[in-house]
């Protein structure tokens, strides 16, 4: 009983580590919480912990194969993922903001959680990432089926909880906003998500030549 608990809540914590910093993903569930609503927030949060829960378990199950062919794809992979960044700035910096007197938004998410799952996707030292964690949390190496299972997750209900307390505090701040604000947010956030995207487009080309 005592393995299983260790497991999970290493788990819980790697998920945690690797989800918190504060990356274009946070901005984008922040931004997509107080313009439509706590539903599209957490969808798109659930979207970037499937993100992290797959390179999670590359990186548990030690699929070296996988991982020697992100680390080997890399420069393909950010800069796929810089421009699909650049692009979403530009959409939310340019897009007229939706009113907030017109409630949450009830559209369908299916969008918001592929979207954020292809942001976090396309990050492929997020396995890397994983890989040190788990290492400095004693969980490296080969383990059983069961064990790694386990590990795994936890690592999805360690992301999941960083996107519910992000979201939730994000939703929290929702009554006190205004359109105005709510335009404020989205060019701080069209400049930061592009801006990130560009940064990982040049430091991709900078490590190519």
């Amino acid at each position: 009983m005592a393995v299983y608990l260790a497991l999970a809540i290493r788990g819980l914590a790697a998920g945690l580590m690797v989800a918190a910093p504060v990356g274009p993903v946070n901005l984008l569930c922040i931004r997509r919480t107080l313009a439509k609503g706590w539903k599209s927030g957490i969808v798109s949060g659930l979207g970037a912990a499937l993100a992290d829960t797959l390179y999670g378990a590359i990186a548990g199950f030690s699929i070296s194969l996988v991982i020697q062919l992100l680390i080997r794809e890399q420069f393909w992979i950010r800069i796929i993922g810089g421009i699909l960044l650049m692009g979403i700035g530009v959409v939310y910096y340019c897009k007229p903001p939706r009113a907030l007197e017109a409630g949450e938004d009830n559209s369908p998410t299916n969008s918001d959680l592929v979207s954020a799952f292809l942001l976090n996707v396309t990050n492929p030292t997020t396995v890397l990432s994983f890989l040190a964690v788990l290492a400095a949390l004693g969980v490296g190496g080969q383990r059983l089926l069961w064990q790694t299972t386990l590990l795994v997750a936890g690592i999805f209900c360690g992301s999941m909880i960083w996107w519910t307390i992000l979201v939730s505090a994000a939703n929290r701040l929702r009554s006190r906003v205004t359109d105005r604000t709510i335009r404020w947010v989205d060019h701080v956030a069209g400049i930061a998500i592009g801006g990130f995207g560009l940064l990982n487009v040049l430091l991709s080309l900078g490590r190519r030549h």
